[in-house]
């Protein structure tokens, strides 16, 4: 059986499917959207269980690689679900609710990866990078500042006026952009939160005084076989919001 050679055979028997699953996912196989084929063609592939196969498939399915379909089948999920579109906004006003955020671009341009930034991105030092500044309001006030870089390498010809058409028309996410422009899935990120203080730039984009606590928030944004793809900073103005995480 091929898979044995392609996988450690100490792993249990479902995740080394779950593996070259996840493999097919990541080598474009299977693109966001597209429906995987059935469980039963997927035992007959790897000579193995449909019972082993669904396990598998539930683990991907928790992760948010697939998602079921009743009736339909399992798809490769996509950021253009509605259910998935901001799961990764963990941030809700003091009622509980979210809402979802308007995004105003303000700033777009071209940099070089300074050694935190190779580092947090997989990158060398002085690589290029694209950097990209933006505003999110919720319920019509400015509540988040995001300063956003990417690999240059990975989002060739990517320009301002993509990035605005593309999320004008994709509710404001820049995921789904990545995921139709470039075939990047983001799959998963790690955060680091701490608290700071506005400057004057951050201030007067947020309308909050200079000085007044924020919650700084770095993320890097990963795509299959922890590829890092995106790293940002965010300033979050928490008079009416606050971080919300579920932990399992």
């Amino acid at each position: 059986m091929m898979m044995k050679q392609q996988t450690p055979s100490f792993l249990p028997l479902y995740e080394q499917i779950k593996r070259l699953i996840t493999r097919s996912l990541s080598e474009g196989e299977w693109t966001p959207g597209a429906m995987i084929p059935s469980e039963m063609a997927l035992a007959r592939r790897y000579e193995v269980s449909q019972g082993t196969v669904r396990k598998a498939i539930n683990e991907l399915v928790a992760e948010n690689m697939l998602v079921r379909r009743q009736g339909r089948g399992t798809f490769v999920a996509t950021h253009a679900d509605d259910g998935t579109t901001y799961r990764f906004l963990h941030l809700r006003n003091l009622a509980g609710e979210q809402t979802y955020p308007q995004s105003d671009f303000i700033g777009f341009g071209r940099g070089k990866a300074d050694a935190v930034l190779a580092r947090r991105l997989g990158v060398r030092s002085g690589s290029a990078l694209v950097q990209i500044q933006r505003v999110l309001s919720l319920s019509g006030k400015a509540v988040v500042y995001d300063d956003i870089r990417l690999p240059a390498s990975l989002l060739k010809g990517i320009s301002s006026a993509m990035v605005e058409e593309h999320v004008n028309a994709h509710k404001g996410t820049l995921y789904s952009l990545y995921e139709t422009q470039y075939q990047i899935r983001i799959i998963s990120a790690e955060e680091r939160i701490r608290a700071a203080l506005a400057d004057g730039r951050v201030a007067g984009l947020l309308d909050v005084a200079v000085g007044a606590p924020l919650l700084c928030i770095e993320r890097v944004a990963f795509t299959y076989k922890n590829q890092p793809v995106e790293w940002r900073i965010s300033y979050v103005n928490t008079e009416h919001h606050y971080y919300f995480d579920e932990l399992n």
